[in-house]
């Protein structure tokens, strides 16, 4: 099921959600938002630096302790949630990286004068690595779980306005300590495909309602 997601994630209208996502940088970037966005954000408080730490850690703990909860409670809809997210999470990780190998793009953090450099792209394969760069791969996860659950959780608005604060606090966070704001842009965008395709797909695997 993954390798087809993955592909269903590229497949349809979310191919435009891709494309939007790369429009949409090109006008921030050469507009000077992003740079703009950087120099404003600079006096925020730091405690947002733990949206970098919870963007790793709830994709690995959610969907196990998402998944223990549902069995214990023989709740098919938890396990589906947690099989479903912990997808979401992997789908997301893989495209993104694939992003960042290609454009190459360092991190804000790599800003240590007031030169905007904010435009500075390395096209190519793993000139840039894939650990920083374009897009955020912590939102990519973060909007890909939050859309996930979303789907599968349409009669809940706790657990919608949850998830959509999740995503929302690791891309800001991550947009104001790690990332540039077309990052995190486009990161919420493409994880929103993802999330699409994964909730979607199980909801009917598993017939959920």
């Amino acid at each position: 099921m993954l390798p087809r997601n993955i592909i269903r994630s590229f497949w349809g209208t979310k191919l435009f959600g891709h494309i939007l996502a790369i429009s949409i940088t090109f006008f921030i970037v050469r507009s000077g938002i992003d740079w703009m966005y950087f120099k404003a954000t600079r006096p925020f408080p730091k405690f947002l630096v733990s949206a970098v730490i919870l963007g790793w850690l709830v994709p690995i703990v959610f969907p196990i302790g998402w998944f223990i909860a549902g069995y214990v409670r023989r709740n098919q809809r938890m396990i589906c949630v947690a099989f479903s997210t912990a997808q979401a999470a992997i789908t997301g990780f893989l495209i993104s990286s694939l992003y960042k190998a290609i454009t190459g793009r360092p991190s804000p953090n790599a800003t240590l004068t007031l030169i905007d450099t904010s435009r500075n792209f390395h096209f190519g394969f793993l000139r840039g690595g894939v650990l920083a760069g374009w897009p955020s791969s912590h939102t990519t996860i973060a909007f890909s779980m939050a859309t996930a659950a979303w789907v599968l959780y349409p009669d809940s608005k706790m657990a919608r306005f949850i998830a959509l604060f999740y995503a929302l606090y690791i891309g800001v966070g991550v947009s104001i300590t790690a990332h540039w704001f077309s990052d995190f842009v486009a990161g919420s965008i493409i994880g929103t495909m993802i999330g699409v395709t994964a909730g979607n797909s199980f909801k009917l695997k598993r017939r959920v309602y």
